[in-house]
């Protein structure tokens, strides 16, 4: 272990707000006495690599200066190897770091709350998602949700979040509800018409939608939220209590917790911390303790009690 710390950058990152954040979070660092390591690449591919590459030296910690993808990224070097993670989020959405309860697009607050981390309690074990070999912390998206995300991914115009604004104008008009095959642990296999399914790990996506609210990242276990069958209105009239997680009481929402969960349906890409994984059926499993995050004790527990209906499955919770 050396004083080292990685600054991983996406310097395109909240239009341009990777590139400027480095900079503060840098000066922070080095003001603390630990020596700074950059990495970034022309590519998300070329990235990830090198940041492997630079894990042979045994930082003390990375920093991943970016938004969710950039965190993702990460995420997929760092899972299983002990190396602590922290977040200076600047990007979009930042889905990973509120869970956490870090610090939103102030890279000297963040990087000081990452020193204090190092120096202090030590970071947090937690939990992460797994499918095939890739890893995820929020939710992985199977339904209306993943449609939105394809349709937003096919448009040129406009910029920015409101394609997607607009992509989801566009699919409520063509909303049908979807036949899922749902497998949780070594259940029975669930058949159902449902808007969507979320598997979380995390409690958000999409920008601040607790979706999984309930879910915390510490427990083991997924919280798989199934929207059930419901008309194009009332999707519309629901849609907007998914910003406070108060859906969860809503009828057709049911809550299940799992530690492996099959999701299985035609035509549906399955999304994880807002990158496609591909073609449903997918299989994830929730890995304890996959990652040690530079993160506050309190963050990540999002079980509040809330008045939803839950069933637990495979024991925990």
């Amino acid at each position: 272990m050396t004083s080292e710390i990685i600054l991983f950058v996406n310097p395109t990152a909240g239009r341009g707000r990777g590139a400027r954040a480095a900079v503060p979070a840098s000066r922070v660092l080095r003001d603390a006495g630990y020596r700074v390591r950059t990495v970034l690449g022309t590519d998300a591919e070329d990235a990830a690599g090198r940041l492997r590459e630079a894990l042979a030296s045994r930082p003390a910690a990375v920093l991943a200066v970016g938004g969710d993808g950039l965190a993702g990224l990460a995420l997929q070097a760092l899972a299983e190897t002990g190396t602590p993670l922290g977040l200076v989020a600047v990007g979009t959405g930042n889905d990973f770091a509120r869970t956490l309860g870090l610090p939103v697009r102030d890279p000297e607050a963040a990087a000081r709350l990452a020193v204090r981390t190092l120096e202090g309690p030590g970071p947090r074990p937690l939990d992460l998602g797994q499918v095939g070999d890739r890893w995820f912390g929020t939710v992985l998206a199977a339904g209306f949700d993943s449609r939105v995300n394809d349709r937003g991914n096919r448009m040129r115009l406009p910029a920015g979040r409101f394609k997607y604004d607009l992509a989801i104008l566009a699919e409520l008009a063509a909303f049908r509800p979807v036949p899922f095959k749902l497998a949780l642990d070594d259940g029975p296999v669930l058949d159902l018409d449902a808007t969507l399914v979320a598997v979380g790990n995390g409690t958000s996506y999409g920008g601040g939608l607790r979706m999984c609210a309930g879910a915390r990242l510490d427990d083991g276990l997924f919280d798989v939220v199934v929207v059930g069958e419901v008309s194009r209105a009332e999707l519309v009239r629901v849609f907007p209590k998914v910003y406070k997680g108060t859906h969860l009481s809503h009828p057709a929402v049911t809550v299940h917790r799992a530690r492996s969960v099959t999701v299985e349906a035609p035509d549906i890409t399955g999304y994880a911390d807002g990158e496609p994984l591909g073609a449903l059926p997918l299989t994830a499993r929730c890995v304890p303790e996959a990652v040690r995050m530079l993160a506050p004790r309190g963050g990540g527990r999002g079980r509040t009690g809330g008045d939803y209906r839950s069933s637990a499955v495979g024991g925990g919770g």
